[in-house]
């Protein structure tokens, strides 16, 4: 999706306060990542495999080792969203349109 300079500029704002855990090889965490370029939302993926710091911080902070997990902070609050269809749904309704 190309947009224009200012917009994606508004939009790489709102990203950057999201990151995507994942896997590489998993079919629903690319199900994922194909609608982050799709849209060009510049989110942080952060690999979620074992022995890796996001693994276990995934576990902790969010409560389970579940990928696709979008990691959204607003207002101080944090936010773990799983489920590649609720992440998708969510990533297109908020910058489909925009």
């Amino acid at each position: 999706m190309k947009r224009a300079d200012e917009a994606q500029a508004e939009i790489d704002k709102q990203t950057s306060v999201m990151s995507l855990y994942q896997f590489r090889a998993c079919p629903f965490c690319t199900k994922t990542r194909r609608t982050l370029h799709r849209l060009n939302l510049n989110i942080e993926l952060r690999d979620s495999t074992d022995g890796s710091k996001y693994r276990q911080e995934l576990e902790q902070q969010g409560g389970k080792i579940k990928v696709p997990c979008l990691r959204i902070e607003d207002n101080g609050e944090t936010q773990w969203m799983y489920d590649s269809k609720a992440i998708v749904a969510y990533l297109d309704q908020r910058f489909a349109g925009a």
